[in-house]
């Protein structure tokens, strides 16, 4: 048997510049929580079925579990950790907390992440594109009517941000 080959790779996580020596092919997931001491990202299924790791990939919402790291290289990493800026919550997190939907919490961060990523790209997304959005996104406590009212709150106040920057 021999050893599996360690590569360097070089990314950024929470916009800071990270290094890491290990196997390309190792999960993201594993190496955000066991390399780097991130553990808002979770394991679920590690099947890429639940979303409870989904973290973005420059902008783009992956399923951790399913992303080696090597596909990190030369990337910006966000996980929920990373989300909040100089202290202040993104109002993706917000709007999950005004609205009560958090739940046990455990696929918070993936849903979060995935909202964000969904209001960058699309600032008033219809209901269908929000449930469209996060279909995959599993949560075991069954919060989904919670979780689109919070999705509509962060809508809402990411307009009432824009609009006071006019």
């Amino acid at each position: 048997m021999s050893a599996a080959l360690k590569t360097t790779f070089r990314f950024a996580v929470n916009g800071r510049a990270r290094i890491i020596k290990t196997e390309g092919d190792r999960p993201l997931l594993e190496v955000l929580r066991e390399d780097l001491g991130l553990t808002g990202t979770k394991y679920g299924c590690g099947e890429g079925q639940c979303r409870a790791c989904t973290v973005l990939l420059d902008g783009k919402a992956v399923t951790s579990c399913l992303t080696p790291v090597s596909a990190a290289a030369g990337k910006k990493v966000v996980t929920i950790e990373g989300l909040a800026t100089d202290g202040k919550l993104h109002p993706v997190q917000e709007a999950f907390a005004a609205e009560g939907a958090i739940q046990c919490g455990y696929c918070v961060p993936g849903m979060i992440l995935t909202t964000a990523a969904l209001l960058e790209k699309n600032a008033r997304p219809t209901d269908r594109q929000i449930v469209d959005a996060l279909n995959g996104n599993l949560c075991r406590c069954s919060g989904y009517p919670r979780i689109l009212v919070a999705v509509r709150r962060a809508v809402e106040m990411r307009g009432a941000a824009d609009a006071g920057q006019d």
